[in-house]
């Protein structure tokens, strides 16, 4: 992405939070900002790799991007790091021993935490790293807050030399809000100064750093009573009072305008005394935050009457329509009807692959293979589970497929003897985690079949370059890895490395089918770009001849969403039982022309569309 002059200071911009936290990092001066893409954090360093004046990577993973920002922050530059909330997971070995050298320049972390599970596999609450890593969080609730505290948090980060953990969540990342911004000031930094008893962690150097993040604490706390970011509403309703932080303020506000809440932007280490305060004004106390109940356990530790996740769900938004009746039933009223919010009736709209998807050839091919036990990966391919194909048996994290497929391999009971065992991971995933655990599959002689499915982008997160499809963040040139010979070089046989055509449908099943057979690991790599990548090159579409289809449904078993089932009609068989007749149709409009629905129609009733209508050649038409 290029870069591009930002609007002007004082300007009003409808941005996301992702938007606006990158708007506040590029005018906080940072130099370094560094990320792997996870939604909902994905657009945070999409943006700011459209300002100029600052460096900006994808990095291979979690952990390398927080490392890379470490480094610019030990040589006194500001730095930024973002991630989804299980990236955290990843990065968190450097983080652990972060909060003890502590930063020089500031370190702001970003963290987006997907309650209500958009996107994710659990719904972790990442507040707390506050309290595992003994690091400050800010918690904004809409766009302008992201904004300000992000500018907030590299102040704060420098007055105390530690890293800040900027909480958001998927409502803050993805809604957008009117944000006043402001310039760019720029910050020089002074370069690295050695100091070995600080930034060389070995236990003699740990052990004295450790009296020193204690002592960190007790400021951090003092500095939370009176920051800011913190402060109470005293409203005139006095029977409850809330304590609550991040979007659940703006559910509060909504659903109880006339109550006294206490509003924690800044919400570890929790300001105590103001809690105190807020409790004197009301009769209860109820603390709402989104998922776990951090700041309820704390206050009741230190003797404060408050309620909870007694009353209020531990998992999902804590909208209106969840907080109405919860305080309605602690207040021995009854929600009036017209304040009750059912949810609306929803058609169901699983996700799926998209048109022409190089993955779905895989996974319809998979889905013919008999007798396997498949371990599934994080990313587009993770779909592979759904129908169709219903084609993964587990899915665990980044990386995960390497691991649990050795493990299933050496577990394996009497009844999965003569199971085969294959694994199903992406290009972008295997560099992020996988390679660590196809070595040790090689290492502990594992009989596992892994399908690397390169498809030259990060798909899932919107088609994002990586070291394996030879383009950098910008777009420009960069070094290609070659799969092949990075397996290979990881003790993989060469004869038991191949390149496929994930659209060759007979060559794709008769290597898998022969590959499970053998008694070693065996790597099977297909090779066709998403269709959202540049890379990705459309033929001529296809469409059925409705005279010669029979309704047989073999190519819906592909999966592909350009399919469609209709009814033309209605039979009387013998017996007087009325039938419906079926056959199926094409959007031509949308169709690439890859030719995975060709292959296993029976009657060969799929052809290349023919255009009829100057209408149908303009718009690529559509044989309904």
């Amino acid at each position: 992405m290029a870069a591009v002059m930002p609007a002007p200071a004082a300007s009003r911009l409808f941005l996301s939070g992702n938007e606006a936290v990158a708007r506040a990092v590029w005018e906080s001066g940072v130099k370094v900002a560094a990320a792997y893409p996870g939604t909902p954090a994905t657009e945070m360093l999409e943006v700011i790799s459209t300002y100029p004046d600052l460096y900006a990577e994808w990095s291979v993973n979690e952990k390398v991007s927080l490392e890379v920002a470490i480094g610019a922050a030990y040589a006194g530059s500001r730095a930024f790091c973002c991630m989804k909330h299980v990236g955290m997971n990843v990065a968190s070995d450097a983080l652990m021993t972060l909060t003890l050298t502590g930063v020089i320049g500031g370190l702001v972390i970003a963290i987006a935490d997907d309650v209500g599970l958009s996107s994710s596999q659990n719904e972790q609450d990442s507040r707390y790293w506050g309290r595992f890593a003994h690091l400050p969080v800010f918690e904004p609730a809409d766009s302008q807050e992201a904004y300000a505290m992000t500018k907030a948090a590299f102040e704060l980060s420098e007055q105390f030399q530690v890293p800040v953990i900027l909480r958001m969540t998927t409502r803050i990342n993805h809604v957008k809000a009117l944000v006043t911004v402001g310039e760019r000031v720029p910050h020089e930094g002074a370069g690295f100064q050695k100091e070995a008893s600080r930034f060389v962690m070995v236990p003699g150097n740990a052990g004295k750093r450790i009296p020193l993040m204690f002592e960190r604490d007790d400021k951090l706390r003092e500095f939370a009573e009176s920051s800011p970011l913190n402060f109470i509403e005293p409203g005139s309703d006095r029977r409850v009072g809330f304590i609550t932080s991040g979007p659940a303020y703006m559910h509060v506000k909504e659903a109880f305008p006339d109550a006294p809440v206490l509003k924690l932007g800044f919400s570890c280490p929790v300001p105590f005394e103001k809690c105190r305060e807020l409790a004197a004004l009301v009769d209860q106390v109820v603390v709402v935050e989104e998922v776990e109940p951090l700041v309820e356990t704390e206050l009741k530790a230190i003797g404060l009457a408050v309620l909870g996740k007694e009353i209020l769900p531990r998992q999902g938004e804590l909208s209106p329509n969840v907080l109405k009746p919860a305080i309605a039933k602690l207040l021995g009223e009854e929600v009036p009807a017209a304040q009750q919010v059912a949810p609306l009736p929803v058609f169901p709209r699983p996700p799926t692959m998209c048109v022409a998807c190089p993955h779905l050839g895989v996974y319809y091919t998979l889905s013919q293979v008999r007798n396997l036990t498949i371990a599934g990966d994080i990313g587009c391919y993770t779909l592979g589970a759904g129908h169709p194909w219903n084609a993964l048996d587990t899915c665990v994290s980044m990386g995960a497929s390497m691991g649990v497929a050795l493990g299933l391999d050496k577990g394996r009971g009497a009844s999965d003897e003569s199971k085969r065992i294959l694994a199903v991971i992406g290009d972008s995933t295997f560099l992020h985690m996988g390679m660590q655990g196809l070595l040790d599959i090689v290492y502990n002689k594992g009989n596992v079949t892994v399908l690397l499915l390169d498809n030259r982008a990060v798909g899932m997160t919107g088609g994002q370059n990586n070291p394996g499809n030879g383009y950098g963040l910008h777009g420009e040139e960069a070094p290609r890895v070659d799969f092949v010979k990075l397996v290979e070089s990881l003790g993989v046989k060469p004869e038991r490395v191949h390149k496929v055509n994930p659209y060759e449908l007979p060559v794709l099943f008769k290597t898998i089918r022969e590959e499970v057979k053998v008694p070693e690991v065996s790597v099977i790599i297909t090779d066709q770009p998403c269709v959202l990548v540049k890379d990705y090159h459309k033929l001529k579409p296809y469409a059925v001849v409705e005279d010669k289809c029979t309704g047989c449904g073999s190519c819906i078993d592909v999966g592909c969403p350009a399919i469609h089932v209709t009814r033309r009609g209605q039979e009387t068989k013998p017996n007087g039982r009325v039938v419906d007749l079926a056959w199926v149709r094409i959007e031509t409009s949308v169709c690439t022309g890859c030719g995975l629905c060709v292959q296993p129609c029976g009657p060969k009733a799929i052809e290349h569309f023919v255009p009829t209508s100057p209408i149908q050649l303009v718009k690529g038409g559509c044989n309904a």
